[in-house]
């Protein structure tokens, strides 16, 4: 392992010690592969995934942040319906910028808060 993927091990770690969902405040985790988006909502004291959407559920094609935001209105939406109002975003170990903004402000747009 080098250097660089020891320091993103350390930072999600740091990140996850802080950041956990409960049954009022589930966790909105959002994770990013080269070619797809996913965003689930957990609740840790059950350790149960409530919602999962990616941007293939979405069938949304073309840039990476338009699909994030799609991604972002969805599970805002779903979530809304199972009457979750607030959630606790998990970013992982990616920085507040370009997909991960846009997924987050869709989601506060459509109404979810945190």
């Amino acid at each position: 392992m080098d250097i660089k993927q020891v320091k993103k091990i350390i930072r999600k770690k740091r990140i996850r010690a802080k950041v956990s969902g409960d049954e009022k405040t589930p966790r909105l985790s959002v994770f990013f592969s080269n070619k797809h988006i996913s965003a689930q909502v957990i609740d840790d004291s059950k350790g149960k995934t409530l919602i999962h959407i990616t941007d293939k559920t979405a069938k949304k094609s073309g840039k990476n942040t338009e699909s994030a935001k799609e991604v972002g209105k969805l599970v805002a939406k779903k979530a809304l319906e199972k009457k979750i109002q607030s959630v606790v975003f998990d970013k992982g170990s990616k920085k507040y910028h370009g997909r991960i903004k846009a997924l987050a402000e869709a989601s506060r747009e459509q109404g979810l808060k945190f």
